[in-house]
């Protein structure tokens, strides 16, 4: 049993990776072969809209054809019984690099049919979890909520099932006194990372744990 992250965050020890990390703990606990990849160490692009993933006959149907530091981790995703997916929400929606991710695993994997239909072919379980300066009231009016929604049903239509998990207010600076950052509650923010990130980290760590479970 094997269950994978991918981490959108250019930071490797934060926020998204912290919450990454507990959930691939409570996926080992489970009795799960785990591993962590951080997006940004790789070398890779976008879809390029080769199309050979939609060729009639290609060798790459269903696949991503192109080569990068990419192409193992989609290999791995491909044989995985859970996938974990964690971002920083940056101007409203997921990490760029992590966009640039989503569409790489996803799209070889979308038949053109009507209704659209998936090339995987089993059914795993998936997670998102977004990490966010913002508090959780500011999500609805922003359009936010919606994006987190969207990805949820994208990745429920292609694997099977999907779940989100939003860690809302984070302390983003490691010393607020050297940025300029004025528009924070410094004092707020220090208290919800003692009081409610570790209730975050629980979250995550249980739906790794879940994963495994319905994996197993």
């Amino acid at each position: 049993m094997k269950v994978i992250a991918v981490n959108g965050s250019p930071r490797t020890e934060w926020n998204t990776a912290t919450l990454l990390a507990k959930a691939l703990e409570g996926a080992a606990s489970q009795g799960a072969e785990t591993e962590l990849f951080h997006l940004y160490d790789l070398d890779f692009k976008g879809c390029e809209s080769c199309f050979a993933c939609k060729t009639r006959g290609g060798e790459s149907y269903g696949k991503c054809a192109v080569e990068d530091d990419l192409t193992p981790i989609l290999q791995m995703a491909a044989e995985a019984d859970a996938i974990i997916l964690g971002s920083p929400f940056y101007f409203g929606t997921a990490s760029g690099e992590m966009r640039s991710f989503m569409e790489r695993l996803m799209f070889p994997y979308l038949k053109y049919t009507a209704p659209p239909r998936s090339l995987f072919p089993r059914k795993i379980n998936t997670g998102f979890i977004y990490t966010m300066n913002a508090p959780q009231e500011g999500m609805k009016p922003s359009g936010q909520e919606e994006r987190v929604t969207h990805n949820e049903r994208l990745l429920g239509m292609l694997f099977g099932a999907s779940e989100s998990l939003c860690s809302y207010d984070t302390y983003q600076f490691e010393d607020y006194s050297k940025v300029v950052a004025d528009l924070f509650d410094v004092e707020k923010k220090t208290k919800r990372r003692e009081e409610v990130f570790p209730q975050d980290c629980e979250k995550a760590f249980e739906m790794g744990a879940r994963f495994a479970k319905k994996s197993g």
